[in-house]
């Protein structure tokens, strides 16, 4: 049996679906955060798999993530549907569960965030609101886990499909006449998606389908999918209307909202992100030094015989030491201060604050989104760009999330510049990441002209975030450095050793010597750049082995190798996401880009860095 979560973004139904599947799919308090569907198998009594889908606002939709939510509804694979609806919004909310009506699937209706309802004075008859879709309404509030059982117990055994509320006589008329005429089901819906001349089903069909229209054109006189449209919000409001009491909401005695995005917004975000980056630094800082030093006078102790065994196990220890030592003691800090952020709801106050700067490069503020989840990790922030709407700012958002420094890189701006050369410089190396993300979007949007739209951008409720849910998207995030990256960077470490011992080393950095002379790095640095395109991280671990420490580099050189990772060629996993979002021609575009910025930013951090130090 398949169960599929569907809803409007924010809803929370990737909370539902971590408390049943277990932490799958990373949530936020973040409209548009789902990209692409999860699905997990889950026993609950009965064996079932369940489908977290994009949030979605309509059947109808340019929007990529949408689109994913659409095609996967209309393949009907889903048994049941369980339409989840954020309950303090229940009126514009219907307009959703109108449409899924209209799929004539077994559907179940969720309520929640009742507790936010409540907060606004919202009061909700979910007993009326079952006679009008004809559907069981089981009430959750999901970050605590209430009600979730009892959803899911309720979805299992349910198999109705739901009653379909009816519009008004005259477009009824029109959809009865036109559905004889479709044989693609589901006939209803595609009727009604045909009338709004919606692409992807006018495409389907074989009719004259534009008469149709017109006969509502004339009877209306507006435009066909207009009138479809008014009528459904009317029946939402008209519905809500029915089953719900609007009372006094619960005042707070400050909003503090006028705060985060009034004037004082944007000091307050200075603040609160070098804050984060300075107690990221603070508590790496705490745990490298003495962990380094450990794992050093380890190996150090390894004498053996066969030089062979001795190599290998020397990269072993020091490929476990760079994961221990410097990776994640900046890694899971700065992943569980981006989720507080996240859960807070406070990244789309930064969205609105940012949408007039962003706007100046020819993005909006929903732009945003992909660039912040660039600073966990590339390849959703490439996938993240789906949410927007047209082609061109997919491909710029995208071409810019490149250049935010990931958490692997963050690895290396803190575990080398903030460690060695201290947290101002790691702050100004973020700072003038940001300035250089500005002029790159500028430039980017003068070749690739366009008018961008507004920023249409639901605000969610800011909230007290779960400890829990924190504490488990962390996990998620750094799950994928300890089974994916710690495996490879310790057989990184194992070939560079194997490459020393059979002098391969020297031949791969002859070859790499044009571009560490340039830079003014040791000529030994070379093959360490090799392994950051597997892994931003690998690069400095790699070099800690190559050099047998990081202190025989000059300050001047830190500067220059730390800017030089932060801007150079992607790493594999990041490339492959490209090529799926921008194919071919458009990722070597980027790729090459990525390697000439980073050299000429290289030889100018070289020069500040001997002017400084």
């Amino acid at each position: 049996m398949i169960i599929a979560l569907a809803g409007q973004p924010n809803s929370g139904k990737s909370t539902i679906f971590n408390q049943v599947a277990g932490y799958k799919t990373v949530t936020s308090n973040f409209p548009g955060k789902t990209v692409k569907y999860t699905k997990s198998k889950v026993k609950m009594g009965k064996e079932f798999e369940v489908v977290d889908l994009p949030g979605t606002y309509s059947l109808t939709s340019s929007d990529l993530a949408e689109l994913e939510a659409r095609n996967y509804i209309l393949k009907k694979e889903a048994d049941v549907v369980i339409n989840v609806i954020d309950a303090s919004i229940l009126s514009r909310s219907l307009e959703f569960t109108i449409q899924l009506c209209e799929l004539e699937v077994p559907m179940v209706i969720c309520l929640n965030m009742i507790d936010e309802a409540e907060k606004k004075g919202i009061s909700i008859d979910t007993k009326k609101l079952e006679e009008v879709f004809g559907v069981p309404v089981v009430t959750t509030i999901a970050n605590k886990g209430t009600g979730v059982r009892e959803l899911f117990s309720v979805a299992l055994e349910w198999k109705k499909k739901p009653k379909i509320p009816k519009y008004s006589r005259d477009i009824e008329k029109v959809i009865e006449t036109l559905i004889p005429k479709i044989k693609e089901e589901p006939k209803r819906l595609s009727a009604i998606k045909i009338l709004e001349d919606d692409e992807f089903f006018t495409s389907r069909v074989d009719i004259d389908y534009r008469r149709y229209q017109e006969i509502i054109e004339r009877e209306h006189g507006r435009p066909c999918d207009l009138v479809i449209s008014s009528e459904r919000h009317a029946l939402s409001m008209n519905i809500f209307e029915e089953i719900a009491k609007v009372g006094t909401p619960k005042k707070s005695f400050f909003d503090l909202d006028k705060v985060l995005m009034g004037k004082m917004g944007y000091p307050l975000l200075a603040i609160i992100l070098y804050s984060m980056f300075y107690l990221v630094f603070k508590v790496g800082g705490i745990f490298e030094g003495p962990l380094l030093d450990y794992f050093n006078n380890l190996a150090s102790r390894i004498v053996m015989e066969n030089t062979f065994l001795q190599n290998i196990t020397v990269g072993i220890i020091q490929g476990f030491a760079g994961g221990v030592g410097i990776v994640l003691p900046y890694l899971f800090p700065l992943l569980l201060g981006l989720a507080f952020l996240e859960d807070t709801g406070y990244l789309p106050r930064v969205a609105f604050l940012m949408d007039n700067i962003f706007h100046k490069i020819g993005l909006h503020g929903k732009a945003l989104i992909p660039f912040m989840l660039g600073y966990g990790c590339t390849v959703p922030a490439i996938m993240g760009t789906r949410i927007l709407e047209s082609e061109r700012d997919r491909y710029i958002a995208g071409f810019l999330s490149v250049f935010v420094p990931c958490s692997a890189r963050t690895a290396v701006i803190f575990g080398l510049a903030a460690f060695y050369l201290g947290p101002l410089t790691a702050f100004l190396l973020y700072m003038t990441n940001i300035i250089f993300l500005g002029i790159l979007g500028f430039v980017l949007s003068k070749i690739y002209k366009e008018e961008s739209p507004g920023l249409i951008l639901e605000i969610p409720s800011l909230k007290i975030p779960s400890l829990k849910s924190i504490l488990l998207k962390t996990w998620l995030r750094i799950r994928e450095f300890i089974i994916i990256a710690w495996p490879i960077l310790i057989l990184g470490s194992v070939t560079l050793s194997l490459l020393e011992h059979y002098g391969y080393a020297e031949t791969i950095n002859n070859l790499l010597s044009p571009i560490t002379i340039l830079l003014g790095l040791p000529i030994a640095v070379g093959t360490t750049l090799i392994f950051g395109i597997l892994r931003k991280e690998l690069s400095m671990l790699m070099l800690m082995q190559a050099l047998g420490s990081l202190e025989v580099l000059s300050k001047a050189q830190m500067l220059t190798f730390t800017v030089f990772i932060m801007y150079y060629i992607p790493c594999l996993a990041t490339i492959a996401a490209m090529i799926s979002e921008f194919r071919v021609k458009r990722t070597l575009l980027i790729t090459c880009t990525t390697l000439v910025v980073a050299l000429i930013l290289g030889i100018f951090a070289r020069i500040i860095g001997g002017i400084a130090w």
